[in-house]
């Protein structure tokens, strides 16, 4: 199964153009956060609310098993080298770097190709147009089965959203669909009951991380 960040990527890079929907402060962060909440959905990640391990508001790693996927395993490294972060500073550290590395590995899956190119004939330029999009065909049918037909969200598809949600760009990757429609119906599912109570707190710290990040791209403190 692909991460939430591969599938994340696919979305958020136009399919003929080969470039991002959404800018290059926006990007990384919002990829940083998918990554926090696939190891908060997997249980290994969540939000210490009452101080009980470390202090209020802090994330915690709860287990001792390293994740097989060596993306989310260097993610866990990060997350128990570090003092115990705010959601927001977990985010910072989390997006250096993570944007070349999902591009590369959604190039190995073959659904992507790097073109290299130059501006002017001076300035080098990079684009990663599509070349096999079946898997991207199969997220966003599900995301439109649950934004524009009202289907009830899996977990990971409604962090999908909650995560286009948080950077504004759901309207971007359904540009037929009509804006406001598919905004409020985004944030619908973003607040819904679709993760336990623990699960929750720590999604909703996480995009409000995210949201707090593109706005304000500083290393938050700890």
């Amino acid at each position: 199964m692909a991460l939430l960040a591969e599938d994340l990527m696919l979305l958020l890079l136009d399919d003929d153009s080969g470039r991002a929907l959404v800018d290059s402060t926006k990007l990384p962060r919002v990829l940083a956060g998918a990554v926090l909440l696939e190891l908060t959905l997997d249980a290994v990640v969540g939000l210490d609310t009452e101080g009980s391990r470390v202090r209020k508001g802090r994330l915690v790693v709860r287990t001792a098993t390293v994740p097989s996927d060596p993306l989310l395993a260097h993610a866990v490294r990060r997350l128990t080298d570090a003092k115990p972060m705010k959601p927001e500073s977990a985010v910072e550290k989390l997006s250096k770097g993570i944007r070349e590395t999902l591009l590369g590995r959604v190039v190995e899956h073959g659904w992507i190709r790097e073109e290299r190119g130059r501006v002017l004939g001076i300035f080098p330029t990079k684009r990663w147009p599509a070349v096999d999009d079946s898997h991207e065909r199969q997220v966003r049918a599900e995301l439109r089965s649950v934004l524009v037909d009202g289907s009830t969200p899996t977990a990971r598809a409604a962090a999908l959203v909650s995560l286009l949600s948080a950077v504004d760009a759901v309207p971007k990757i359904m540009p037929d669909v009509d804006k406001r429609q598919i905004k409020k119906r985004a944030e619908e599912i973003a607040e819904g009951d679709w993760a336990g109570k623990a699960v929750r707190k720590a999604v909703d710290a996480v995009n409000t991380a995210v949201m707090v990040a593109v706005t304000v791209p500083v290393i938050a403190s700890n």
